[in-house]
């Protein structure tokens, strides 16, 4: 629940700061060719162009942990939660695009977008590891680890030592069931010849 808060008011922020009218004389048209910014940022120099794509990426960067906080349907395995948390932000930057569109002082950028599900997916990325342990522990409160036995186990008599015979036929069980090389070796391991 707290996660859902969260990523409502983190949203309306972002929709807000995004959404705005800006007091501009002019407003360049509409990009909707992929990384045509981005290849002017370049050209005006390594700092600038650094400094674009940081901030580019940083713009819907926390939905990348926020996103798999959601519940077990958004979490999971690496991969289907990196999924689900990039369509979920490309989804949205594609939405807060299209709304600039509608503000007079706003223009649609298809660049903002590839930037901002960069930085979901490199978010995610980096905080992973801890996002499933944060949310495994949070998930399982009342399963703890086995506490060890309060004194020590007597130790029982010695395990007897398997038979020749026992060990020569499961090394050719093992062999059989391994790479096709071991079986034409598997009938010296048992004597037979």
């Amino acid at each position: 629940m707290t996660a859902l808060l969260l990523l409502v008011l983190y949203l309306a922020v972002t929709a807000w700061l995004a959404l705005r009218p800006l007091d501009v004389l002019w407003v360049s048209p509409a990009n909707l060719e992929p990384l045509a910014t981005l290849r002017e940022d370049v050209e005006q120099g390594p700092e600038e162009a650094g400094r674009v794509i940081f901030l580019g990426m940083l713009r819907l960067a926390p939905l990348g942990v926020l996103v798999p906080l959601l519940g077990r349907r958004f979490g999971g395995p690496r991969f289907v939660s990196l999924v689900h948390a990039v369509f979920a932000g490309a989804a949205i930057s594609l939405a807060l695009e299209f709304g600039q569109s509608l503000v007079p002082s706003r223009v649609a950028n298809v660049d903002s977008v590839i930037l901002d599900a960069l930085g979901v997916a490199l978010t995610h990325q980096l905080c992973y590891r801890r996002l499933r342990s944060f949310t495994c522990r949070a998930s399982c409160p009342g399963e703890r680890r086995a506490a060890p036995p309060s004194r020590p186990v007597p130790p029982g008599p010695p395990a007897p030592l398997p038979s020749p015979e026992a060990h020569r036929e499961s090394a050719t069980r093992r062999c059989a069931w391994g790479l096709g090389r071991h079986e034409s070796t598997a009938p010296a391991l048992t004597g037979r010849g």
